[in-house]
């Protein structure tokens, strides 16, 4: 199945997010903010053909080429097009965001394989942060802001006050299921509190559709969800991929990506049994889980 082409919308005076639909696995959401002379890029692509078609978006919107980009986390959805903006753009993320992307490199290549990436050049963050950080494009301030642990070690929000906009990365996938593999459950439940206290009213997830904050009380209920599968299914001796496969979804039948359950319940079980937030699981276990959930065939990447 083809997807539909990406778009972009203009959010605010200078604010566009860029939207790849359906924002299943490797369809991810960027943005950019622009004062008119200089530029601000919120995440890139998987691929080089679809980083190159956010630049053409860039432009088609009558503003300069980035000079920044913030990284959102490390996943090569958000960050293997960075390539096609640097050196001319600096590169902007959380500390771990950096040392990820190291550690991860072409990693998307060898679990998708069949996947036509482009001569993707992995280009971590140039520059890093440990909390927080402003930046300021003429009048808009740009916060960068670090929740904690949440979807990955290093996840980076990225909230405009003045125009109520935030780019919340993938600790929002609007329309899909969470993944908690490389990040935290407890995390990502505090990390949607900081984005509650934000009071945003436009809410650019790191996957699907444009929303609002409604999206954070779903996420919410899912997370609890997977909160209570898990603390049922470990006391029951159920394997992650048992208590995943006996599981009614109930109300998050209908998100992408369903055979995210089990990895979920791999990291919620983790935490259950003690270990740190964000420590590493057996990635290949987690993978080959996810594929019996799918029905036996592998995930797709859909770019």
């Amino acid at each position: 199945m083809t997807a539909e082409p990406p778009y972009t919308v203009r959010l605010a005076d200078g604010v566009y997010a860029y939207v790849q639909p359906d924002g299943g696995w490797c369809l991810n959401n960027a943005g950019f903010v622009s004062d008119g002379g200089r530029t601000l890029l919120v995440d890139t692509a998987a691929t080089v053909r679809r980083a190159l078609a956010l630049r053409d978006a860039v432009a088609a919107a009558g503003v300069p080429m980035p000079r920044t980009v913030v990284n959102t986390h490390h996943h090569g959805d958000h960050t293997y097009g960075n390539g096609v903006f640097a050196p001319e753009a600096l590169v902007l993320g959380h500390d771990s965001a950096r040392t990820e992307q190291l550690a991860a490199g072409h990693q998307l290549e060898l679990i998708w394989p069949g996947t036509d990436f482009g001569a993707v050049e992995i280009t971590p963050p140039d520059l890093t942060y440990s909390d927080r950080m402003t930046l300021h494009l003429g009048e808009t301030e740009v916060r960068v802001i670090h929740p904690g642990v949440a979807h990955t070690t290093g996840d980076s929000i990225v909230w405009l006050p003045r125009q109520g906009v935030v780019f919340t990365g993938d600790l929002v996938f609007a329309g899909g299921t969470p993944f908690l593999a490389m990040g935290s459950l407890a995390g990502s439940l505090r990390a949607l509190g900081m984005l509650r206290s934000l009071g945003a009213e436009t809410v650019v997830p790191g996957h699907g559709p444009l929303t609002d904050p409604s999206a954070y009380e779903a996420t919410e209920r899912y997370l609890r969800f997977v909160e209570e599968l898990a603390r049922e299914g470990r006391a029951r001796g159920l394997t992650p991929l048992e208590a995943a496969r006996e599981a009614d979804l109930g109300e998050f039948a209908a998100w992408r990506e369903g055979e995210r359950l089990v990895a979920n319940l791999h990291r919620a079980y983790a935490e259950l049994a003690g270990e740190p937030e964000g420590a590493p699981l057996d990635i290949l276990a987690v993978l080959t889980d996810m594929t019996v959930m799918n029905g036996g065939t592998p995930i797709l990447c859909h770019a």
